[in-house]
């Protein structure tokens, strides 16, 4: 069955680039396009995309906060940001907005595509060219977690939870983990929906970067 995806972006040519590149994959079915954020929520309600690719610097309602109203109303809707902003503070509101992806306009069709598998089947997707800045900021806090200012998760997890998470941050999906781990796709589910409810955060995306924030997985 194909990925059914919404395009999302206030520049037409732009929209359409992105557009002719997925419809060259099988797999991909663009379902809707919208120029602005206001617009994308009716073409979420009426054409239920898997995938909503969209900028951030949207019209009357910009990509962030087309983000959380749209959490809000489809909590489990797949967003992926495409976008020129690749500064830090943009890409971290991005994430804990709950996007599920962050790529860069220059960044190479395959890594569009492969993001978009990526996000269908669970798991997340962060640009290669702004992955540092997730990177530095763990970077900062390993001296904090060595110094036992910031604890393991171990005082908020299981041991199991604790490999579940760090699954979580390599990117794999609910079957990955179950292969890597060797127990049951349906008791990872429940792992991972323990994880959510004892960190308090609303999805998969928002643990891993609250887990790298605090030191509590290595990013390679």
């Amino acid at each position: 069955m194909a990925i059914k995806v919404a395009i999302i972006d206030g520049q037409s040519l732009f929209r359409e680039g992105v557009k002719k590149i997925l419809e060259n994959e099988s797999f991909i079915q663009v379902v809707a396009e919208g120029n602005d954020g206001s617009r994308a929520i009716n073409l979420v309600a009426t054409k239920r995309p898997d995938i909503i690719i969209m900028d951030i610097n949207l019209p009357r309602l910009d990509g962030i906060k087309l983000t959380r109203e749209l959490l809000v109303q489809y909590p489990y809707a797949k967003i992926i940001i495409l976008s020129l902003q690749e500064d830090e503070q943009s890409v971290t509101e991005a994430i804990s907005s709950g996007v599920k992806g962050y790529i860069l306009k220059d960044t190479d069709s395959n890594h569009l595509i492969g993001a978009i598998n990526v996000v269908a089947d669970g798991g997340a997707y962060l640009d290669p060219k702004i992955a540092h800045l997730v990177v530095n900021g763990y970077r900062t806090l390993v001296s904090k977690v060595n110094s036992g200012q910031i604890r393991r998760p171990l005082h908020l997890l299981t041991r199991r939870e604790c490999d579940v998470l760090r699954m979580l941050a390599y990117g794999k999906s609910n079957r990955g983990i179950s292969e890597a781990l060797r127990i049951s796709e349906k008791t990872i589910k429940n792992h991972v929906s323990n994880i959510l409810q004892k960190m308090n955060v609303k999805d998969r995306t928002q643990a891993v970067v609250t887990a790298i924030k605090n030191g509590w997985v290595e990013v390679f």
